[in-house]
């Protein structure tokens, strides 16, 4: 695998919290009193209108989609792929309706790797930290941890939480769960307490929400940089991580997956940099091989890559 060559701190908001959010709260509400009332198969109308919509009208989303597809599927993209990724992510988004209000039974759900996290519960009495992407399901993780019996919280920016809380509150203003704000000064004290006592600690490692350092790594054929963050904070805490996603394969099945990628408790201090390095570049190649298996399951839509395809 090629070496990560590591970048300077990127600009102080990066390019996709610059981006104006489509969509609103109204819209959410609106939409979840229509899937509630009619139920998932008869609403699901409603969300092939809406990704045709947003197809038609966000160029910008639409040409980052073409490129990103062009690199996963190793060939063109035409319109239908287009279609399928954002279907895709309109899909994940009308699935919370339900996630949300306690129907996780509507869906076909297959695990993969749960296993090692229950094991290494059993035997260390400790949580972990599960580093995900904007891939898939972040509520069918939440889900399958809870009709599992695991503690599981998120740990993200504030402007981040913020945003997830308020779209939370419009789907179900009960459904709120546990959220440990990152950048702030207890923040490694509130993640340190939650491993300690159990808890399955998620992060979205794919992007940074404000200054961070990053490392230039081969992703799907081209150099994309990723914050090293994520993974600083990991050693620095000393806990095992795994990769964790949950992919959307059409209708209402999902496939969860989880794998290590590294148990920082092991790492003497003066490696840790290094295992830093191998870390990141086993977390990317493991997002490449789950991009290019669920295609349409990769949610960033602008331009991730330092160059054009």
């Amino acid at each position: 695998m090629t070496a990560p060559v590591e970048a300077q701190a990127g600009a102080a908001v990066p390019e996709w919290m610059q981006r104006q959010e489509r969509g609103s709260l109204l819209l959410l509400q609106l939409m979840r009193h229509i899937s509630l009332l009619l139920g998932r198969r008869l609403s699901r109308s409603v969300v092939y209108a809406i990704a045709l919509y947003f197809l038609l009208t966000a160029p910008q989303a639409r040409k980052a989609s073409r490129h990103y597809l062009q690199r996963a599927l190793q060939r063109r993209p035409g319109w239908r792929d287009l279609y399928l990724h954002i279907l895709s992510f309109a899909s994940t988004i009308h699935d919370r309706f339900y996630l949300l209000n306690a129907q996780p039974g509507l869906f076909d759900i297959q695990v993969f790797g749960a296993e090692q996290i229950t094991r290494l519960r059993a035997q260390r009495q400790q949580g972990a930290l599960l580093f995900g992407a904007h891939l898939g399901s972040f509520e069918m993780l939440l889900a399958h941890s809870r009709s599992s019996q695991l503690d599981a919280c998120m740990a993200m920016y504030p402007e981040n939480a913020r945003q997830l809380n308020r779209a939370l509150a419009a789907i179900n203003p009960h459904a709120l769960t546990g959220i440990i704000a990152l950048g702030q000064v207890d923040s490694m004290l509130n993640i340190h307490h939650q491993l300690e006592h159990g808890t399955l600690v998620g992060v979205l490692a794919d992007r940074a929400a404000g200054p961070d350092r990053y490392l230039s790594l081969p992703f799907l054929g081209a150099s994309a940089r990723f914050p090293t963050g994520p993974f600083r904070m990991a050693a620095l805490l000393g806990h095992p991580i795994y990769f964790m996603t949950a992919l959307y394969h059409g209708s209402n099945r999902y496939t969860v997956h989880f794998e290590a990628l590294a148990d920082f408790a092991a790492v003497p201090r003066a490696q840790r940099d290094t295992v830093v390095r191998e870390t990141m570049e086993k977390y990317v190649a493991t997002l490449e091989r789950h991009c290019r298996a669920a295609p349409y399951n990769w949610f960033n839509f602008f331009e991730f890559w330092e160059s054009a395809p």
